[in-house]
């Protein structure tokens, strides 16, 4: 590939990765508009290294504090049974994870089928724009803190649906915990911290499949340009979260939808 289609990526990964919008639905659309071949593992593996560090560099500090705690809570098990805010967080965080990597490790082939098809992006697309205008009604009133053991589960549905392409991890997981009476700062929180053993199993999974695949200056780029628009992205979904407009991107997702469904039903 080259230079500009990198870049092009890479302000699409950065984007798409946390807008609730889908970044794995986009790059399919836009690799079938300009005719963009495949990018390579080499390409999917930097570019989500560098949302991966974004989202690491904005939580940074809630990450430090629950890596603290996973080392005391190692030194001292009996922790793992208490219900201090930190150890509460972890284990939502582990029970989140079950579904994502179960469907993962079995689902693997048929989710990359649905990438090949337009009309299941098409629909995919307008489920993730029902499910974000559901969170219109829903009040910023909701409980802070981490989530219940079944929250954490129900939430963590939702991110193992989203490994679906057209259906948006950031925009599923966040608008489930709303629903489910969650505040709107926590839900954005547990979101993308549950987000964090996905995205980096995934990256590891891509590293192993691609060990012996080169990496070109200009996917360093690419990396890069995802890292930056990635943490402007984030911090710019967090004001929406925050003030109760979620569901603003199902007004973009809608026609884009319609429009993939019209696509693969008469193009």
């Amino acid at each position: 590939m080259d230079t500009l289609e990198t870049l092009l990526l890479g302000v699409l990964q950065g984007l798409t990765e946390f807008l609730p919008v889908s970044s794995s639905g986009h790059i399919a659309v836009l690799a079938w508009v300009f005719g963009i071949e495949e990018a390579g593992l080499s390409l999917a593996i930097v570019l989500h290294l560098g949302t991966l560090l974004a989202t690491l560099l904005v939580f940074r500090a809630d990450v430090l504090q629950l890596l603290r705690t996973s080392a005391r809570t190692a030194r001292r098990p009996s922790l793992a049974m208490s219900e201090h805010e930190d150890v509460a967080m972890l284990r939502a965080i582990a029970i989140g994870t079950l579904p994502a990597l179960l469907v993962g490790l079995t689902l693997k082939d048929a989710v990359e089928a649905l990438g090949r098809s337009p009309a299941a992006i098409g629909g995919a697309f307008l489920g993730t724009a029902t499910l974000l205008l559901v969170t219109r009604r829903e009040k910023d009133e909701g409980r802070e803190g981490a989530p219940s053991a079944r929250d954490a589960l129900l939430i963590g549905l939702a991110q193992a649906v989203a490994i679906a392409p057209g259906v948006s991890r950031s925009g599923s997981t966040i608008a489930v915990a709303l629903l489910l009476g969650i505040g709107s700062a926590s839900a954005f929180r547990f979101s993308f911290l549950l987000s964090l053993p996905a995205v980096g199993g995934a990256a590891l999974l891509l590293l192993l499949d691609a060990s012996r695949a080169s990496v070109s200056p200009n996917m360093w780029l690419g990396g890069l340009i995802a890292f930056v628009v990635g943490i402007l992205a984030l911090l710019a979904l967090r004001g929406v979260v925050q003030r109760g407009r979620l569901w603003w991107f199902a007004l973009y997702l809608v026609p884009l939808g319609l429009g993939l469904l019209a696509y693969g039903a008469f193009g």
